[in-house]
């Protein structure tokens, strides 16, 4: 069974899963003929109450996936903080790893008093697309203008579906 734990954005289990992440989008936005903007997080940003950073460990305890939340600007239906760098190392995925390490943000963002979480992604990220689907997220107007970014998500923590 995978387990969750806190890291530093900046640790080297945390930073070495993050530079397999931002290599897989560049790999990935350049078949398609787009330029990917890799900007590794500020480590402030993933310190609680700003944040958190997960590192998900597999049975072994080794680090094989990691991702993050942090406190945005209130919106329209209050606290809200945004998942960042959702990542699985390729091999474990089909396991249901993406569905913890997310309900493990959703988790955290509770506990930091958050009323919404949101998201965003690229179009080409189907699996991505489908694993918020399945947790909750729905389809919302854009929130921000992250070059990579395609699409956007939210979903309210206080049971009620968003619509955007």
């Amino acid at each position: 069974m995978a387990t969750l734990r806190e890291s530093p954005v900046d640790d080297a289990a945390a930073r070495e899963l993050l530079a397999e992440y931002f290599r897989s989008r560049e790999v990935g936005f350049a078949a398609q003929h787009v330029v990917y903007t890799t900007t590794f997080p500020a480590p402030a940003a993933f310190v609680p109450p700003a944040g958190v950073f997960l590192v998900l460990d597999d049975d072994e305890g080794r680090p094989v996936g990691c991702g993050g939340i942090r406190l945005l600007q209130d919106g329209v239906h209050g606290r809200r903080y945004e998942v960042k760098h959702l990542y699985l190392r390729p091999a474990t995925r089909g396991r249901g790893w993406g569905r913890v390490l997310l309900e493990g943000l959703e988790k955290r963002a509770r506990e930091l008093g958050a009323d919404e979480l949101v998201l965003d992604t690229h179009h080409s990220l189907e699996a991505a697309a489908a694993l918020y689907g399945r947790t909750g997220f729905s389809a919302i107007e854009p929130y921000n203008d992250n070059p990579n970014a395609s699409r956007w998500y939210g979903k309210l923590l206080g049971g009620e579906p968003q619509t955007g």
